[in-house]
């Protein structure tokens, strides 16, 4: 079995896109999970409040390793449409929390958390194709945003 060398490059360009998608929502969240708004529309089964950073960085942490390894396995024609679902999942995740915190829109925000969680299949659809791990590492991401949905869809509902 051919033991495969990490590609440093690519692997750090992965972790720092991630990053900075999860650096710009955090903007919008962490200023507002503490406000009288916030509380008030706050379902009773939410976590506490230090969960969700926790959570988030694994799963950011699992999407740039999903990222990565779709990368490095994928031919040249498949790159574009892996910049494609990744680059349309990453602009929803930082809009959830922009409608969601920013503008304090409940039930905007649950309906582009459907397309946020259709665009979290279409990654795990895509990079199965490519690399079956890549796409495992998504499902955590997939679980999580569906929870989350559940969390919005009573704080709108």
């Amino acid at each position: 079995m051919k033991k495969s060398k990490t590609n440093w490059k690519v692997l750090i360009l992965c972790l720092i896109i991630v990053y900075l998608v999860a650096l710009i929502g955090s903007i919008f969240t962490s200023l507002n999970t503490s406000t009288d708004w916030y509380n008030s529309v706050r379902p009773s089964i939410t976590p506490p409040n230090w969960v969700f950073p926790i959570v988030w960085n694994i799963l950011f942490f699992l999407i740039a390793c999903s990222l990565y390894l779709a990368w490095i396995n994928s031919k040249n024609k498949d790159k574009s449409k892996l910049a494609w679902v990744f680059g349309i999942n990453f602009f929803l995740n930082i809009l959830w929390s922009v409608l969601y915190f920013g503008l304090k829109n409940p039930l905007l925000s649950f309906f582009e958390l459907i397309l946020l969680e259709a665009s979290i299949v279409g990654m795990i659809l895509i990079t199965k194709k490519i690399s079956k791990k890549s796409s495992y590492l998504l499902w955590p991401y997939l679980i999580w945003v569906a929870f989350a949905g559940i969390l919005n869809f009573l704080s709108a509902f």
